[in-house]
């Protein structure tokens, strides 16, 4: 009757692998390296390293300290208000809000003209259908805010 053979392969370890991948990293990364290598320079230079070391050591402290920040009624009422004001940005169009920055360039352009408008290219211009348009659009939002104010 045959025996069975017993094949006993060399245990390997699985860091060997990873540290002859690290061996060759910097033949085969030289250039991202070196990036990197700036990069954290720049950080060390500016002292942001050293800040995060701080900040690191001291979490709780820190941790602590922006707990005490957020948990006062004006951290709170400006949170509230600024995902408000992001819920507003949020319902324009992208296209309204491109003309709007279109238009103020063109604006402080004409402003800066050395002869201003006369009062009719003025009247002209507010009594246009679109300058109307824009007209009832903020008489309707003042009269939305002053009937909050009035309760």
């Amino acid at each position: 009757m045959a025996q069975p053979i017993l094949l006993e392969l060399p245990r390997q370890d699985p860091r060997e692998a990873l540290y002859e991948r690290l061996k060759r990293a910097p033949h085969e990364h030289a250039e991202a390296l070196l990036n990197v290598y700036d990069i954290l320079q720049e950080l060390q230079d500016r002292g942001v390293l050293d800040l995060a070391k701080g900040a690191l050591g001291s979490g709780e402290e820190v941790l602590q300290i922006l707990v005490n920040v957020a948990n006062t009624p004006e951290m709170i009422r400006g949170i509230r208000n600024m995902m408000i004001l992001a819920k507003v940005a949020n319902s324009f169009e992208p296209e309204i809000l491109e003309a709007v920055e279109q238009a103020v360039q063109e604006s402080l352009a004409e402003a800066r003209k050395p002869k201003p408008v006369t009062l009719w290219q003025l009247m002209k211009k507010l009594l246009s259908q679109e300058s109307r348009r824009v007209l009832i659009a903020t008489a309707s939002m003042l009269q939305a805010v002053g009937k909050s104010l009035g309760n």
